[in-house]
C-alpha cells in the first residue's frame, strides 16, 4: 500500500511520458557500450567486440552448413553419377570433415571444458568416431545437422533484433556547427555542450539540446511512439533522433552525444545483444540426461558385437537432432507468429518462461487505463475566470508532450479562439511546464510542488487527475481529468487466474494513492502499491520475483528498471525506447487482447517444444534399439535419423500457425 502523499501528478506522469531528462530513468549499465561513433572511452568497446564475435561465429556455422550440403551433394554425384573410386568420392568429404567437422569438434570442446554439457555432444563424438573408422558420408551427414542447427538458432535471434540494430543505423555522422556567421559540419563526436546548432528541415537531431530560434515542429516517433509532430519553440527540448519539420531551427547542445538521448538507446540495444539466450536451453536440458544413456547403449552395443561400426552407428542414430532443429524451429515459428499479431518477442527466453509466471505487475496510466486523461474541470481561483486560464493553459501546453497537455488543447479546441504567443517554453525536472504568455508567467505544475502559502488556497483533492496553473506565480486554477480503464481489462483479469494460473495481480504506479484505488477497484486488483519512484518499483518487484516467477506489464519510462527485474518484462503499446529495450517483449497494440494472445503463443510454443523433443528423442531411441541389434549401419542410420528430423520438425512449424482460437478473454 502507498506509503507516502504525492499530489504531483504533472511531475510524476512526466516522468512516465517524457523522452528528456525530466524523470527519464536508464537502465543501462554505465559500462555498457555506445555506438562506434559515439563510445571515446576504450571499456566500452568490448561489449561490441563480443557482439561481433558472436556474428561471426553464426556465420562460420552457416558456411559449415553449407560446405556440408554441397560435398554430400558432391559425393553422391562422383558415386553414383560417374561411379568414381572411393579416393576421388570420399575427397569432397574429406574437405568438409577438415573445414567444417573440425571448427565444429573443436567448440565442442571448449564448451566441455568450460562445463557446459549440452545435447549436442552427441554429435561431436559422433564426427570424430566416423572419421576415425572411415565413415566419412556418416560423420559429414552429423555435421550437417550439427552447423544447421546452430545457423538457424544464430538466424532467429537476428531476426528478433534486426529493427533495433536499423534504429542505430540511422544516427547522422556530421552536425551543422555555428561558428560566428559561418556553418561547418563537425563530427557528431566532436560536439560538446554550449554548441550551437543548426537543424535544416527534414534533418535528424545529431544532440540533446534546447532552442534558442526559430518556430516548428519534430517527428519524435521514434523516440515516443507518439505518431505526430511536437511543436518546437525558444527553449523548447529537443531530443537525438528526432527528425525535424519543415522549419530550420537553432539549438544549443545541453549534453554530449555519448550522454544523450539516443545513446542511451544504444547502449541498452548493446546490452540486449549481449545477453542472447540459449534457444536450446530446454534440449539442453533434455540431453543432460539423454546423451549419457545414449553414450552407454553406443558402449555397450560395440562391445558385444566387438565392432566399432555398431558403436558408431547407435551414435549417429542417437544423435539428438529433434533437440538440436525442432525447438529452433518452433521458437521461430512463435516469433513469427507473434509478430503477425504485433508483438515483438526480442528475447526468445521469454516464451519459455511466461507460463511459469504467478504473479503479474501491471503499471497504470496508458497500461490500464487508455492514457487519455479527459478534462472535467476547471476550478479557478476568485476573480478569475476559468476560459482565461484554460487559454492560457493551452498556449503553452502546445509545447508539451505530456498526456494532459493532449487533454487541454482538446477541451480548448472546441470552436474557441485563437492561443496566445509563447515564449521561453521549460519544462525543468520537477517543476512541471513554464512558459511566458502573452507577457504573463505561466506555471503548470502539481501540489507537491507549491509553497505552503499557494497549497493553502486550493481546493480539496478530488478523484482524478490534476494539475495547478500559476500565473504570475500565484494561483489561478486546478484542472481536473479523468483516464477510463480499458474496455476490456475487467475480463483480462478475472480470467487469469482460471485460465493462466495467475495466482497474484498488482497494481504498481507511482500516481496518487486515491486515484490507483479507484482504478483496481473498477478492474478487479486487490494488490496496490501506489506513489512509487522508479527505485521503489524496482525493489518491489525483486521482492516479488525472489519468491516466484514475475511479468511486468508497463509502457512509461519509469517503467524500465522494473521491466528488467521482472522474469518477463513486457512493453504494451507504442512506448518510449528505453521501455522497449528494457522489455523481453513489445505488444504494438495496446490491448489486453493481444496480451492474452502472447500468453498463449507461449503456452503453446512449449507444449509444442516439448512434443518435438520429447517424440523425437522417443523416435530416436527406437532407432537405436534397431542399430544396437546391428539392423542399421552408420549411413543408413543417419538417414533414418533425418526423417525422424523431418517428422519432428513439421510438428515443430505447427508453432508458426495461429489456432482458430487466439485468446479465451471471452469464456
Amino acid at each position: 500500500m502507498a506509503t507516502q502523499t504525492d499530489d504531483a501528478i504533472r511531475t510524476q506522469t512526466a516522468k512516465k511520458n517524457d523522452t528528456g531528462s525530466t524523470g527519464a530513468v536508464t537502465p543501462a549499465p554505465a559500462a555498457a557500450a555506445t555506438t562506434a561513433a559515439q563510445a571515446p572511452h576504450h571499456d566500452q568497446s568490448a561489449p561490441a567486440a563480443k557482439v561481433e564475435q558472436s556474428d561471426s561465429h553464426s556465420w562460420l556455422q552457416g558456411a559449415i552448413a553449407v560446405l556440408a550440403l554441397a560435398a554430400i551433394a558432391a559425393f553422391l554425384l562422383l558415386h553414383f553419377a560417374f561411379h568414381a573410386g572411393p579416393l576421388v568420392s570420399n575427397l569432397p568429404l574429406w574437405i568438409a570433415l577438415l573445414l567444417g567437422g573440425v571448427p565444429v569438434v573443436w567448440g565442442l570442446l571448449g564448451a566441455l571444458f568450460r562445463g557446459k554439457f549440452g545435447s549436442d555432444l552427441l554429435a561431436g563424438i559422433s564426427i570424430v568416431t566416423a572419421a576415425l573408422l572411415g565413415q566419412y558420408l556418416a560423420g559429414t551427414l552429423v555435421v550437417l545437422m550439427l552447423s544447421g542447427g546452430e545457423a538457424l538458432e544464430a538466424y532467429a535471434v537476428r531476426s528478433a533484433s534486426s529493427v533495433l540494430r536499423a534504429l542505430a543505423q540511422r544516427m547522422p555522422a556530421a552536425a551543422h556547427k555555428k561558428l560566428g556567421t559561418a556553418i561547418v559540419d563537425v563530427p557528431v563526436p566532436e560536439i560538446v555542450p554550449g554548441d550551437t546548432l543548426l537543424i535544416y528541415a527534414h534533418d535528424i537531431c545529431p544532440a540533446d539540446g534546447v532552442v534558442l530560434e526559430g518556430h516548428g515542429g519534430m517527428d519524435e516517433s521514434y523516440l515516443t511512439g507518439e505518431p505526430y509532430q511536437i511543436a518546437k519553440a525558444p527553449g523548447a527540448e529537443v531530443l537525438s533522433g528526432a527528425v525535424n519539420g519543415e522549419s530550420v531551427l537553432t539549438i544549443t547542445v545541453t549534453r554530449p552525444p555519448q550522454d544523450s538521448r539516443y545513446a542511451r538507446i544504444m547502449r541498452v540495444m548493446q546490452e540486449s545483444q549481449q545477453q542472447r539466450p540459449q534457444l536450446r536451453r530446454l534440449g539442453d536440458t533434455l540431453g543432460a540426461l539423454y546423451t549419457p544413456v545414449a553414450v552407454l547403449i553406443a558402449l555397450v552395443a560395440g562391445i558385444a558385437a566387438h565392432d566399432p561400426v555398431r558403436f558408431l552407428a547407435v551414435l549417429v542414430v542417437a544423435t539428438p537432432c529433434p533437440l538440436l532443429i525442432a525447438i529452433p524451429v518452433a521458437i521461430i515459428g512463435a516469433i513469427s507468429l507473434a509478430a503477425r499479431r504485433s508483438i515483438i518477442v526480442k528475447d526468445p527466453a521469454v516464451l519459455e518462461q511466461l507460463p511459469t509466471c504467478r504473479t503479474f505487475f501491471f503499471d497504470k496510466t496508458g497500461t490500464l487505463t487508455y492514457g487519455e486523461p479527459r478534462l472535467t474541470g476547471v476550478v479557478a481561483a476568485e476573480g478569475i475566470s476559468p476560459a482565461d486560464v484554460l487559454r492560457y493553459a493551452a498556449s503553452v501546453e502546445q509545447y508539451s508532450k505530456h498526456p494532459l497537455a493532449r487533454a487541454i488543447l482538446a477541451a480548448w479546441g472546441a470552436g474557441s479562439s485563437e492561443l496566445l504567443p509563447v515564449d521561453d517554453v521549460r519544462e525543468p525536472p520537477g517543476h512541471g511546464l513554464l512558459g511566458s504568455v502573452a507577457g504573463r508567467r505561466v506555471e503548470i505544475t502539481g501540489r507537491k510542488q507549491l509553497s505552503a502559502a499557494i497549497a493553502a488556497k486550493l481546493p480539496p483533492t478530488a478523484a482524478g487527475l490534476e494539475c495547478v496553473v500559476l500565473l504570475d506565480g500565484d494561483y489561478a486554477a486546478v484542472i481536473q481529468f479523468k483516464d477510463e480503464p480499458r474496455a476490456e481489462v475487467t475480463k483480462f483479469m478475472q480470467h487469469l487466474g482460471p485460465k493462466h494460473n495467475i495466482g497474484r495481480m498488482i497494481l504498481l504506479t507511482g500516481d496518487r494513492a486515491a486515484e490507483a484505488h479507484d482504478v483496481a477497484r473498477r478492474v478487479g486488483i486487490d494488490i496496490v502499491y501506489a506513489e512509487k519512484t522508479p527505485e521503489e518499483k524496482l525493489a518491489i518487484v525483486k521482492a516479488e520475483t525472489s519468491l516466484r516467477r514475475t511479468a511486468y506489464l508497463g509502457d512509461g519510462i519509469n517503467d524500465a528498471p522494473a521491466l528488467l527485474a521482472a522474469t518477463v518484462g513486457i512493453a504494451f503499446g507504442k512506448t518510449s525506447d528505453v521501455t522497449s529495450e528494457a522489455a523481453a517483449a513489445v505488444i504494438l497494440d495496446s490491448s489486453m487482447h493481444r496480451v492474452d494472445e502472447f500468453l498463449h503463443i507461449a503456452q503453446r510454443l512449449r507444449r509444442i517444444a516439448l512434443q518435438s523433443a520429447v517424440g523425437g528423442i522417443i523416435l530416436s531411441l527406437g532407432a537405436v534399439a534397431f542399430a544396437a541389434a546391428g539392423f542399421l549401419p552408420p549411413v543408413a542410420g543417419a538417414i533414418i535419423q533425418e526423417a525422424i528430423d523431418v517428422i519432428v520438425v513439421l510438428n515443430a512449424l505447427r508453432a508458426s500457425f495461429a489456432p482458430r482460437q487466439m485468446t479465451d478473454m471471452h469464456n
